[in-house]
């Protein structure tokens, strides 16, 4: 069993930067796929960039060029830069892990985090 907790989020103004952190323990492995997901009340999950255990990495279309994703393998803790937010990243923000990544969709994903909220003004 994986255990994963999302830490970070906030209050930014468009324009500003945030970074998300989820750190994992339990039954995990450092080359484990893992990937960040978002969510509006009323909206599906979706899938913001996921990276592999070679450091390859997939991004969102909507958040290319702004987001990045990395990862501390000696900490097993997961990151997400975000640079020039919008109002549209305000979200609640989860990571996840699963053994491959083959897929950015939430669908693909069984070990969850709790979750935290970035709100974008």
């Amino acid at each position: 069993h994986v255990q994963l907790v999302e830490s970070g989020g906030g209050s930014v103004q468009a324009g500003g930067s945030l970074s998300v952190s989820c750190a994992a323990s339990g039954y995990f492995y450092r080359r484990y796929c893992m990937g960040w997901f978002r969510q509006v009340p009323g909206k599906e999950r979706e899938g913001v960039a996921i990276i592999d255990g070679d450091g390859n990495t997939v991004y969102a279309d909507s958040v290319k060029g702004r987001f990045t994703i990395s990862k501390d393998n000696a900490k097993n803790t997961l990151y997400l830069q975000m640079n020039g937010l919008k109002a549209e990243d305000t979200a609640m923000y989860y990571c996840a892990t699963r053994r491959y990544c083959t897929s950015i969709s939430p669908a693909a994903f069984g070990n969850w985090g709790q979750g935290t909220q970035v709100t974008v003004s």
